[in-house]
């Protein structure tokens, strides 16, 4: 997890779910501090009447921006010309560009160039354009009540043999998007191993994310990285032991 300082929070009304707004702010403070945050829209549109209680709630800063000429609103031009602003006040260590248009995939380029850490927030129906232009991009739809998502992990029977669940597991690695993450996995197997021939899971998720941006283990039914690795059994062997202080160090490796 990244230790932000400052970060930049930006959202597109016109391409964000006003009931997801609390959730995306608490998600992202587990990343650092926010010290910017704005929203973008022509609050008199009847489609964001409902957001002021909303903004107001959670002291986000209304961004008033009319559509200059009808059927087309200039909302993603006011974010830019802000957002590059406050670039260059060199303050800050994270952008955050909530969206889920491909229209900002030139910010978060120019944003990435600069050096500070890029994060897009949106649907799943994002184009790969600007999710891979982020460093990172986290799914709303993961968002919705993470603390119910369950941990679909195979169990044991009393005698340690893994029920029916384990093949049911092997059945959903053969979708396309789970093998990408398998393939991942070996990758970073491969290059970071150690002389036990054994990865750290935490060097492995880090790999994983700066390839895809967009990874997050919920997105598979999963709550994190080591709970996806540890389902599949077949495909890798894992280890846990003591690391500093109170950590604990999870590793795996390829079968």
């Amino acid at each position: 997890m990244k230790n932000l300082e400052k970060i930049a929070l930006l959202i597109d009304a016109d391409n964000t779910q006003l009931s997801k707004l609390e959730t995306v702010i608490q998600e992202l403070s587990a990343y650092g501090r926010i010290v910017v945050k704005r929203a973008y829209g022509n609050w008199r549109k009847e489609s964001l009447k409902n957001w002021e209680d909303e903004l107001k709630r959670l002291a986000i800063k209304a961004e008033q921006q009319f559509d200059y000429v009808s059927g087309k609103n200039a909302t993603d031009m006011a974010l830019v010309i802000d957002t590059l602003d406050l670039l260059h006040k060199e303050i800050y260590d994270a952008f955050v560009i909530v969206a889920s248009d491909s229209d900002y995939t030139p910010l978060a380029i120019r944003l990435h160039e600069s050096g500070v850490y890029v994060m897009g927030v949106g649907e799943k129906k994002t184009p790969a354009a600007f999710r891979n232009a982020c460093d990172e991009f986290l799914f709303l739809e993961n968002m919705s009540k993470s603390s119910e998502i369950p941990v679909s992990k195979p169990e044991s029977k009393p005698n340690g043999r893994k029920e029916t669940a384990d093949s049911d597991l092997e059945e959903k690695s053969n979708t396309d998007e789970l093998q990408d993450i398998h393939k991942l996995l070996k990758i970073a197997w491969d290059k970071y191993q150690d002389d036990d021939r054994y990865v750290n899971v935490s060097s492995a998720g880090q790999y994983i994310k700066r390839a895809k941006p967009d990874f997050d283990a919920r997105t598979y039914g999963f709550m994190k990285l080591p709970d996806l690795i540890e389902a599949f059994p077949k495909k890798y062997a894992m280890k846990r032991y003591p690391g500093k202080g109170t950590v604990t160090i999870i590793a795996y490796k390829c079968k």
